[in-house]
C-alpha cells in the first residue's frame, strides 16, 4: 500500500512537472549549423538550464547568418546572435529589437610563424588578409590604432584582400600574407597551427580609449517577445550566465560540446576553448556610455553605411540584466 501511494504521488509529481513545462514559454533560437553559439546553447539545453530560468529553448539551424536575421524578422524565430552595431541600426531604422550580452570574443592580427613583425607598422608594404569586407569591425579598430600609434594609414600602406573567413584561413596558413585578420575561431585555429598573434583587438582597443569589456555580440530578441513575458530576458541571461560558468569550472563540461567544434587536433580544441572563455564578458547590464564611444568610431570610419542611422545608442537597445 505504502508503493502504491508512493507511486501514485510521484505520478502526480511527474504530471505537475510535464503541465509547468508545457506552461513555459518557448524560445526558438535561429543559429548556423556550425556556429560557435551551439556551445553555449546546447550547454544550456543539456543540462536543463533553460527550464530552470523560466523558459524552453528550440534551436533552429540555418545554413548563414543572412537566413538567422531573416527568421526572427519574419517571426520563424524569436532569438539570434549578432554584433550589436548591426542590432542598433536596424533598431535606429524601426525595428524593436533588443539585445541580452552573450560575448565580447573578438579577432586580431596573426602573422605567420617565422615573421620578423613586432607591430602593425611592420606590416607596411606586405598584403594582410580579411575576413568579411571593408567594414569589417575588427580591421576598423585595427585602422584607427595604427593611425593613433603610429601614424600609418595601414589601408593606404599595405594591400587588402577580402574573403571568407574559411579561405583567408587556408591562405594564410599557406603563407599568402603578410598578416591575417579572421573571425576569432578560425583565428584560435591558426594560432594552434602555429601562427603568432601580432595584436588583438581588446589591446587595440584599450589604446583608443575604448572599453574591451563592452561585449560585442549578443543574443537579439523583438522587443515585443520580451514584453509579453517580463521575466524572460533576465531568466535567458541566467541561464547563459550558468552555462558560461559550468564550462569555465568543469573541463568535462566540454566533452558535449567537443563533437560541434569542428578540432581536428587535441591543439585546436584547447585553443578554441582558452579563447571562447576569454570572450566571456563580465557579469552585468552593458555599459551604454562605453557603447557609445564605440559606435562613434565605427560611425567614424565607416560611415553610414555601417552603422546606417544609428549616430548614437538607441534607448532600449540593451535588456536591463543583472
Amino acid at each position: 500500500m505504502r508503493f502504491q501511494r508512493f507511486m501514485a504521488a510521484l505520478g502526480a509529481l511527474c504530471l505537475a512537472s510535464a503541465a509547468m513545462a508545457a506552461d513555459l514559454p518557448v524560445i526558438r533560437a535561429a543559429t548556423l549549423k556550425i556556429g560557435t553559439v551551439n556551445w553555449e546553447l546546447s550547454t544550456i539545453a543539456a543540462n536543463g538550464l533553460d527550464e530552470k530560468h523560466g523558459f524552453k529553448l528550440e534551436m533552429m539551424p540555418y545554413a548563414d547568418n543572412g537566413a538567422t536575421r531573416i527568421a526572427v524578422e519574419g517571426g520563424e524565430a524569436d532569438m539570434a546572435v549578432a554584433d550589436w552595431i548591426w542590432v542598433a541600426r536596424q533598431r535606429a531604422e524601426g525595428k524593436d529589437y533588443v539585445v541580452v550580452p552573450y560575448s565580447r570574443a573578438v579577432g586580431g592580427v596573426v602573422v605567420p610563424e617565422g615573421s620578423d613583425a613586432r607591430t602593425l607598422a611592420d606590416l607596411a608594404g606586405g598584403k594582410i588578409g580579411i575576413a568579411g569586407g571593408p567594414l569589417d569591425k575588427s580591421w576598423l579598430i585595427l585602422r584607427a590604432y595604427a593611425q593613433k600609434e603610429y601614424g600609418l594609414d595601414l589601408k593606404a600602406e599595405t594591400e587588402q584582400v577580402f574573403g571568407a573567413p574559411p579561405l583567408i584561413f587556408k591562405s594564410a596558413l599557406g603563407g599568402d600574407y603578410a598578416g591575417a585578420i579572421n573571425f576569432w575561431h578560425f583565428l584560435a585555429k591558426m594560432k594552434a597551427a602555429g601562427m603568432r598573434e601580432l595584436i588583438s583587438v581588446e589591446t587595440a582597443a584599450m589604446a583608443l580609449g575604448l572599453d574591451p569589456d563592452v561585449p560585442l555580440l549578443g543574443y537579439y530578441f523583438k522587443g515585443d517577445f520580451l514584453a509579453s513575458h517580463p521575466d524572460l530576458a533576465q531568466g535567458f541571461y541566467e541561464a547563459s550566465r550558468e552555462a558560461k560558468a559550468l564550462l569555465a569550472d568543469e573541463a568535462g563540461a566540454w566533452d558535449a560540446v567537443r563533437p560541434m567544434m569542428n578540432a581536428k587536433t587535441d591543439a585546436q580544441f584547447e585553443q578554441l576553448r582558452a579563447d571562447w572563455l576569454a570572450g566571456v564578458p563580465a557579469r552585468g547590464p552593458v555599459d551604454a556610455a562605453a557603447a557609445g564611444r564605440l559606435l562613434a568610431l565605427m560611425a567614424d570610419l565607416g560611415g553610414a553605411e555601417l552603422v546606417g542611422r544609428a549616430d548614437a545608442v538607441p534607448d532600449g537597445l540593451f535588456a536591463a540584466v543583472q
